[in-house]
């Protein structure tokens, strides 16, 4: 059993654990945004054209159970504006990874040259071709 506890607190004291419980913060912080855009901006928005609010729109099945459709629709909303939202934010990331990753390339000094007369790839530092012994010329 200690073993085990120790294990589990080994896990815990991870960076990437905290990483995931931040994100999870941050992601219930960003839901109730996304959910307040959705009930309070664009559902009375939408109801300008349609004369209703979604949350309103509900079936009546039994006395007082009803089906509440319209809240559906809402949280239908909600996932794919969340959804969009993290699809824009991670294609931000990647371009600017993709960019930052070419820049790193570009700077790395090259470390192989092509021997001028048989075309083989040797050492920088290389003064005779391995290949075709040729003296190279320096540059």
């Amino acid at each position: 059993m200690k073993n085990f506890i120790k294990e589990f607190k080994e896990f815990i004291s991870r960076g990437n654990v905290m990483d995931m419980a931040i994100g999870i913060i941050i992601g219930g912080a960003f839901t109730s945004i996304v959910s307040s855009l959705v009930e309070d901006i664009i559902n009375p928005l939408l109801g300008l054209f349609g004369g209703m609010n979604f949350d309103r729109l509900h079936w009546k099945l039994l006395g007082e159970v009803t089906l509440n459709y319209g809240k559906f629709i809402t949280a239908v909303i909600n996932f794919l504006i969340m959804a969009f939202v993290i699809f824009v934010i991670m294609k931000v990331m990647n371009t600017a990874a993709s960019k930052f990753t070419k820049k790193e390339e570009e700077i790395e000094e090259a470390t192989t040259k092509k021997c001028p007369y048989c075309k083989s790839e040797i050492d920088v530092e290389a003064t005779r071709c391995p290949h075709c012994t040729s003296v190279l010329e320096e540059q």
